[in-house]
């Protein structure tokens, strides 16, 4: 019982830290970029842009905030959930999909934290080169976690390793 907490602890933890950097780089993007002309980093490839973005990660789905609460909530309570029940820190095995957890609470919290306080979420990175739409340090966290938890589950992960999220209960080997 001790490890499961230890694993709560490690992801509320690893999670705060996380979305102090990603409220930290959306305060430094508001105060030095909104109303102010883009900067340009690599010229023609990549530049920071103040943007207030009023739908999920890319500009998708403008004005639907109580879906996004929906969301985020569901992916709270499903990380706390598999964080409860994976192995401690002590078992290797799970640390990727456990940092995996951490970047995407992280994320969703940092994302809605904007959507609850300001009503839009602070976006500010540009890659002008592929006219890529503006985007956040949140959304990096959730799309590179979520592209990363994908490969985890797809090629390193075996079914055995994933009974541990199991809600049915082991039957008695006679």
């Amino acid at each position: 019982m001790k490890d499961r907490f230890g694993n709560l602890a490690v992801w509320g933890i690893g999670s705060i830290l996380l979305l102090w950097f990603d409220q930290y780089t959306k305060l430094a993007a508001t105060i030095s970029l909104k109303g102010k002309a883009p900067r340009v980093l690599v010229d023609g490839v990549f530049e920071l842009l103040y943007s207030e973005n009023r739908g999920a990660a890319f500009g998708i789905l403008q004005g639907r905030q109580g879906f996004f609460f929906v969301i985020a909530l569901a992916v709270l309570v499903t990380a706390g959930f598999m964080m409860y029940r994976m192995p401690s820190w002590k078992n290797a095995r799970y640390h990727a999909l456990k940092i995996c957890l951490i970047f995407i609470t992280a994320g969703a919290i940092g994302n809605m934290a904007d959507r609850i306080s300001l009503g839009y979420v602070v976006d500010f990175l540009y890659f002008s080169l592929i006219d890529f739409p503006i985007f956040n340090v949140a959304d990096i966290y959730v799309t590179t976690a979520t592209a990363f938890l994908l490969v985890l589950f797809g090629f390193y992960y075996k079914d055995s390793d994933l009974e541990v999220f199991s809600l049915k209960k082991k039957e008695a080997k006679h």
